[in-house]
């Protein structure tokens, strides 16, 4: 992928001022400068190399090779080994998790039509397929074309919690993956308090003490910087599937 320099900046503001939904970067270009969300995808995937940037190089992500190695991890303690997963990456944005999984198959699904063209442009090796589709409502000919690849692990990286990914959408996939297969996703520190009520933290919490999710790996880590270079928490847990998500458990209200 060929590296463009974009010139951007962040906002001066009080330490935690902006929750991390609400956080925004300034982009300067020759037709002057925009005010850019975080969560304005679309616009930063239109830009070759800003995501990169800005999530990577400026604000040091570490997610995508967490999960990774993670993956390996508890795949070896059970003796199994990635080149034989067939992997479904939700919410899979430019490629940067699907480019890291060498495993025998790799699935990539996202909203966004910005998002698949950002990964055909700088990583189009990344996944076997891509599919731009509303998980939330799979129509019935991608539901089968999606089965046909007997899906094993479900990969969500830095996409739950904010309504990127509502519930439904996220239980979609993990009811696509056999049972026996992998789960990893991540999740920000503060959706696993007591405290959050919010339909995503309920079903986070019912699948870790739950018979549908047996955990194998779960672990605090620094996801990365804010833009006021507070270190950032998140959650990454991994475990095996052991039966589907029931309508019973989804709470849209997230």
């Amino acid at each position: 992928m060929r590296q463009t320099i974009h010139d951007i900046s962040f906002p001066v503001t009080e330490p935690g001022a902006l929750d991390q939904d609400q956080a925004y970067f300034l982009l300067r270009e020759a037709d002057g400068t925009q005010r850019l969300r975080f969560h304005d995808y679309g616009e930063i995937y239109r830009r070759p190399g800003l995501y990169e940037q800005l999530f990577y190089e400026r604000l040091r992500c570490t997610s995508p090779t967490k999960a990774r190695d993670v993956l390996l991890k508890v795949l070896a303690d059970s003796q199994q080994d990635v080149h034989g997963l067939r992997v479904l990456d939700l919410g899979a944005g430019n490629g940067m998790v699907g480019e890291l999984l060498d495993a025998a198959r790799v699935i990539g699904v996202d909203l966004l039509p910005e998002a698949r063209d950002a990964c055909e442009r700088d990583r189009p090796h990344a996944y076997d397929a891509y599919y731009v589709t509303d998980m939330a409502r799979l129509d019935a000919d991608t539901a089968r074309q999606m089965q046909h690849w007997q899906l094993d692990c479900l990969t969500c990286i830095a996409a739950l919690g904010f309504g990127d990914i509502p519930v439904a959408a996220f239980a979609q996939a993990f009811n696509l993956i056999g049972a026996g297969g992998w789960i990893v996703f991540n999740v920000k520190e503060t959706f696993l308090h007591e405290g959050d009520q919010t339909g995503f933290s309920r079903l986070v919490k019912e699948l870790m003490f739950s018979q549908a999710l047996e955990v194998h790996h779960l672990e605090r880590y620094l996801h990365r910087l804010s833009i006021d270079g507070a270190p950032l928490f998140y959650y990454l847990m991994a475990g095996r599937k052991c039966a589907d998500i029931g309508a019973r458990w989804l709470d849209t209200r997230d």
